[in-house]
């Protein structure tokens, strides 16, 4: 197994080595844009299928509600731009909201923009697999096995590495920005010559029978869809070079204004040809395929589409580990998310986004059109709150220039809960299910808090209760800090009357390593302290090569190495998934030592 995760993911990176996986702007552009940029493949198809219900007349309205969806854009675009500036440190609509309009709606954003994040990744994946089987019919019966082997592929690919990542993702997104834009300046050519025929659509004005303002805003919430994806900049800021937050900030200009391009380029060729919304051939397709014919211009742009749509998902991965880094330091959810993996990504992230994805894909069947509108709620819920969160900012602080930022934080924070609206009014059979996940989430989140306050409350020395005497013998005393259950263990030890113990800390930072050890001369000068720097952030490794070599010198003396491994027990069941990870690892590495002892210190937490 190990053999096969080198294979995979790479040799680890040293902590050192975490400035060199900062993104540039070309590449911060290619792997946090992708899900925006790739969304202009069926956001105006949404708009098209809403339409579609009053027939083909009605596809003009498509122009005037493609410029309300660009409007809304550059609200969002200029909002997020002074989030950025104001929250240098990332975290978007999560910090945003907590921040200025308390706890619970901070959870309400954060929750929606995890569940958001799956659901890119599911979108992305599906949405790329329906631009692979449009162009090969005959792979239709395969459509979710495909995506999951995408999903798969994404996973471990940014598994690798930020950097790496963004060196290979690069490619298919400018391959895709550049496909798009032959195709828009080809069919624009062949308008103006005369050669795409003026009939195939009705003129601008034309009046439709049954059209109505609840249809209009309807169409409007669902071409809104192409939008997902502009925030994930703003929740991505630390894995920007310095200076980040001005890098961030060009980054999501170029973003907007790529968006703008594509979006109006392809909302105005589906008007002037004509294209009606078809079940198994996309709108993009369908353009391609009048402008160019089925010949290799057709096939080149459906396999860019197909390849950004997948990687979109990207923007998925990019995202979803830093907030839930951000919820984890907040003890909302468990703190296993703010550990590095060997590539120095937060890989515990990762992996739970990519499993959460693959269950989202099977249970949708691949279906791009079930899953966009949940999709969209997901995204429009912290776009409303984000906004409405800097309007209370601008509203306390009042700096320089404060009036036209809240007028611009107000325009978007109308139109993107006029969006959300809508779709719980004209798509509740599709998004009901956000009425019901977003409360158990922030139920869940309020638990796994309660939990942590509940131990970290018992551990505290100030506040616990004096430790009981134990007897017993230890040598090696493994600590992650100075807690109760530590004095706990050392009591334990030190009833042994054992020739030696050592205390035993393993740092990922050497500025850990300095307080540390000025924290324990200060707790224990008695006790011995060993602090072994581990620039991997393994901390299974170093305490074993440790054990290695005191198990050699107790060997040459007749000494018998002891290790002791504080264990806690969770009054009830589910708490396990909090603790224990660690311990577990070491006891399993131990199991087979002739000449080491490893035993356990319970300690029971009774809430």
């Amino acid at each position: 197994m190990f053999s096969i995760k080198r294979l995979l993911i790479g040799r680890p990176l040293k902590s050192t080595a975490l400035g060199e996986q900062k993104l540039n702007k070309t590449k911060a552009l290619a792997i946090l844009s992708s899900d925006a940029l790739s969304s202009v493949a069926y956001g105006p198809e949404q708009i098209l299928i809403v339409l579609a219900t009053l027939g083909a007349a009605a596809f003009w309205y498509s122009v005037p509600i493609g410029i309300g969806v660009l409007v809304l854009l550059t609200a969002l675009i200029l909002s997020y731009r002074q989030i950025i500036y104001a929250y240098p440190h990332g975290g978007g609509a999560y910090v945003v909201s907590k921040e200025n309009l308390g706890v619970w709606p901070g959870l309400i954003a954060g929750g929606s923009l995890l569940v958001d994040y799956v659901l890119t990744v599911a979108v992305s994946v599906s949405a790329g697999t329906d631009a692979i089987t449009s162009a090969f019919p005959s792979l239709h019966e395969h459509t979710v096995l495909i995506a999951i082997v995408f999903v798969l592929f994404t996973t471990v690919l940014n598994l690798r590495g930020v950097t790496e990542s963004a060196s290979i993702l690069a490619y298919p997104v400018y391959l895709f920005v550049f496909a798009l834009f032959i195709l828009i300046g080809v069919g624009l050519y062949d308008i103006a010559t005369g050669a795409v025929t003026p009939d195939a659509h009705v003129s601008i004005g034309t009046p439709v029978a049954g059209i109505s303002l609840f249809l209009l805003l309807k169409a409007f919430a669902s071409g809104s869809s192409a939008l997902t994806g502009v925030e994930a900049i703003s929740n991505a800021i630390p894995n920007f070079k310095t200076p980040a937050p001005v890098n961030a900030s060009r980054t999501l200009l170029a973003m907007g204004t790529l968006l703008a391009l594509l979006f109006s380029g392809i909302v105005f060729l589906a008007y002037y040809y004509g294209i009606s919304p078809l079940a198994e051939v996309t709108v993009v397709s369908q353009i391609a395929e009048q402008t160019f014919g089925r010949h290799f211009m057709y096939f080149f742009i459906q396999g860019t589409t197909a390849l950004i749509l997948i990687l979109a998902a990207n923007t998925g991965y990019s995202a979803f580990p830093l907030l839930a880094v951000n919820l984890a330091k907040d003890k909302f959810i468990p703190r296993i998310f703010t550990a590095r993996g060997d590539r120095l990504g937060y890989s515990n992230g990762i992996i739970t986004l990519g499993f959460l994805s693959i269950v989202l894909i099977v249970a949708f069947q691949g279906n791009t059109e079930h899953l966009i509108p949940l999709y969209a709620v997901g995204v429009f819920i912290p776009f409303t709150m984000s906004q409405t969160g800097m309007m209370v900012k601008w509203i306390r602080q009042k700096p320089k220039g404060w009036i036209s930022k809240l007028v611009i934080n107000s325009i978007g924070a109308l139109i993107s809960f006029t969006v959300s609206l809508m779709f719980f009014i004209t798509k509740f059979e599709q998004v009901w299910s956000a009425i019901i996940f977003l409360p158990a989430i922030i139920y869940v989140f309020h638990r796994i808090k309660k939990h942590y306050e509940a131990v970290g409350d018992q551990l505290r020395l100030s506040t616990c209760e004096p430790s009981l005497p134990i007897e017993g013998n230890v040598f090696i005393l493994p600590v992650s800090g100075i807690t109760h259950v530590v004095e706990t263990s050392i009591k334990y030890a030190q009833s042994l009357s054992a020739n030696q113990i050592i205390a035993v800390y393993i740092p990922f930072e050497r500025e850990e390593e300095t307080v540390f050890e000025e924290k324990w001369h200060k707790f224990h000068p008695d006790i011995r302290l060993v602090t072994l720097h581990s620039p991997y952030r393994s901390i299974v490794q170093p305490l074993m090569k440790f054990i290695d070599t005191v198990e050699r010198k107790a060997n040459e003396s007749n000494y018998q190495v002891t290790v002791v491994i504080p264990q806690f027990i969770p009054k009830k069941g589910w708490h396990n998934i909090l603790h224990n990870q660690t311990s577990l690892m070491i006891r399993a590495r131990l199991l087979y030592r002739k000449n080491v002892i490893v035993t356990t210190v319970p300690y029971h937490l009774k809430k």
